[in-house]
């Protein structure tokens, strides 16, 4: 577990992402997919890199359907962007990091 990723489930998200101050990327995620693992690493560097500008959570899938469920997350890695306890933008599958910090950027 790493010190810059927290973990929210469907008692925490409500006070982890909903009432955060600070803008939130969620990761849904699930143990068993490959890109999920893959993108592991690039979210360990951003969130070390936008450490006090974002906060970046992970969601297991299988184990928070409900919260899956309603955001519509079909399929993973999914990343959606929280500002203010709403979905703001989302980014689906694997991504170099290029990528996903220009998405973050953008959307900042």
């Amino acid at each position: 577990m790493s010190e810059h990723i927290t973990h929210v489930t469907t008692t925490t998200f409500d006070t982890e992402v909903h009432q955060c101050s600070t803008p939130v990327l969620v990761d849904f995620w699930a143990e068993w997919c490959g890109p999920c693992r893959s993108i592991a690493p690039i979210l360990e560097e951003v969130a070390h890199e936008y450490e006090g500008k974002l906060k970046i959570a992970k969601l297991n899938v299988d184990d928070n359907q409900a919260i899956a469920m309603k955001y519509d997350v079909r399929g993973i890695p999914a990343l959606l962007l929280f500002k203010d306890g709403a979905v703001v933008a989302s980014k689906m599958g694997m991504m170099p990091k290029s990528v996903m910090t220009a998405f973050i950027d953008s959307n900042l």
